[in-house]
């Protein structure tokens, strides 16, 4: 055993007993499907928290967005995003993702590119809405291929690293954004922050290639060359005995099958919540440190300085995404991980209403709440168990919930976080403490409703698995069929062959 099997066995990286050809399968798939979903999200996320750190580093000044401008401009994009999210994941369904997502991602490095040479604020607006447009199959569209390839024991993990992107891509956004102020500004006769979104376009565009060569679409419909005919059976397969269903088709069902159910209404309102009420850990907590002054009045900060402690609340939801992913595989639930992130949440937002309170307090609730967004990213996984019986559906539902995220990124932070009541936010913490204590009442429903099905025989996960033929095996015993069957070809070929030789 060479030492990375040492330690994935010892991170639980694989379920126990699971076979040694499965385990050499499963390898196969996180390098096809998480190479290319998170190099994607990465340079999406790095192309969308330019605009804050550009922010920061001058934009604000030389192009005059005072007021909320910078607000409309963040909102602009989610327009673009939101508009195109859900007919761009039913599309994704039936088009060969290979093409699909890499087509896109180039489309908008090109629009990260354009906002580089933009002259003022009508100019920025229309930028940032065709880069949401180009974007909106980004996340939607990779957490689809994500929670298509695995297994409940194998979701918390994978779907742990591909979220552990957008912290990254944050990160590295504020220290591309440091470094180009400090090297660039006035090079060519461009201010830093320009400079920026030329090197986010430069990094961006390249990658898509990486797509078209690597991403292997559903099981069902891949058509990778570096799986075998054999792989690609086995991998369609061993989601069956989980209870994942193949593809049904779009047809004019399907919204039927999402609406005609119980889990879109309360994963939409779930989701929504616990991904909004870490709020201030991104621009509330930037802001508080671009206000801090010194005795003298100066500011104590300077902007890259700024930029760099922004990155930390992202640094401690990296740790914590990684942790929660683990921890709700190796506990077989996600429900416990949430709830503690929810109490987290509330706690860090009453402080923060309180606002009289120590510096230190505030560091402390700022980064803690990037802490309480790791169990956030179980919200998908969760969801793709629950509707594992529809791949359709389930595509189509990730995009529905997070056009609901969208949106309300678009409405609240303008009415409950307007920047001229930076830092104090009074509003918007008076908000996010109110939403805090509903989602953590509203957390039990999905297991609830769930139960009430159980008790009166609608299984779904159960009902794949008997359509299909399958039985709760290992991989060996499951293709014990496939195997037969192919020495018994093998032993055929060598029979005609001895004939013929006798002849």
């Amino acid at each position: 055993m060479g030492a990375l099997d040492k330690f994935a066995e010892f991170i639980d990286w694989y379920p126990k007993g699971m076979s040694k050809e499965e385990r050499h399968l499963v390898y196969k798939i996180d390098w096809l499907v998480l190479s290319f979903s998170c190099i994607a999200f990465f340079t999406k996320n790095l192309d969308v928290s330019a605009l804050t750190n550009a922010y920061y580093a001058g934009m604000g000044d030389d192009l005059h967005l005072d007021g909320n401008k910078l607000q409309f401009a963040t909102s602009m994009y989610f327009v673009g995003y939101a508009i195109f999210q859900i007919p761009s994941n039913i599309v994704l369904t039936r088009l060969p993702a290979e093409y699909y997502l890499p087509a896109f991602e180039v489309m908008w490095g090109l629009f990260t590119l354009g906002t580089a040479f933009i002259k003022n604020y009508e100019q920025l607006l229309v930028m940032r809405f065709f880069v949401g447009v180009t974007a909106c199959s980004c996340w939607v569209g990779n957490a689809h291929i994500v929670n298509s390839w695995y297994t409940r024991q194998e979701l918390g993990k994978r779907n742990a690293i591909y979220g552990c992107v957008y912290p990254l891509g944050a990160m590295f956004a504020g220290y591309l954004q440091s470094a180009a102020y400090k090297n660039l500004n006035g090079a060519h006769g461009m201010q830093g922050w320009r400079w920026l979104f030329v090197v986010c376009a430069i990094i961006t565009i390249p990658c898509a290639l990486i797509g078209v060569f690597f991403c292997p679409n559903v099981p069902d419909r891949t058509r990778s060359r570096f799986l075998t005919e054999r792989e690609k059976q086995l991998c369609v397969d061993r989601l069956l005995k989980d209870g994942f269903a193949k593809t049904r088709g779009i047809g004019k069902g399907l919204f039927k099958r999402i609406f005609g159910n119980w889990r879109i209404y309360v994963f939409f309102v779930v989701g929504n919540l616990f991904w909004m009420t870490p709020y201030p850990s991104g621009l509330p907590y930037g802001l508080w440190l671009d206000n801090q002054k010194l005795a003298n009045g100066l500011d104590k900060y300077s902007p890259d300085m700024v930029n760099n402690l922004s990155t930390i609340s992202y640094a401690a939801t990296i740790v914590s995404t990684m942790v929660c992913g683990f921890y709700s595989d190796w506990r077989k639930n996600r429900w416990e991980t949430i709830l503690y992130g929810g109490i987290l949440i509330l706690i860090c937002n009453v402080l923060l209403l309180v606002w009289n309170v120590p510096d230190g307090a505030k560091f402390f609730a700022f980064i803690a709440l990037g802490l309480a967004n790791g169990p956030t990213n179980l919200i998908v996984p969760w969801l793709a168990e629950f509707m594992s019986h529809d791949l359709e559906a389930r595509s189509t539902s990730i995009a529905i919930i997070n056009v609901g995220w969208v949106v309300i990124n678009c409405v609240v932070p303008i009415i409950a976080w307007p920047i001229p009541s930076a830092p104090r936010f009074l509003g918007g913490y008076i908000w996010s403490v109110a939403m805090s204590v509903v989602e953590i009442v509203l957390l039990p429903l999905p297991m609830i409703l769930e139960r009430r099905e159980l008790k009166r025989g609608i299984n779904y996960a159960q009902m794949v698995i008997e359509e299909n033929g399958m039985v709760s095996a290992g991989l060996e015993e499951k293709t014990k069929g496939i195997d037969e069957e192919q020495s018994l070809e093998v032993k055929n070929e060598k029979e005609v062959e001895v004939k013929s030789m006798a002849v």
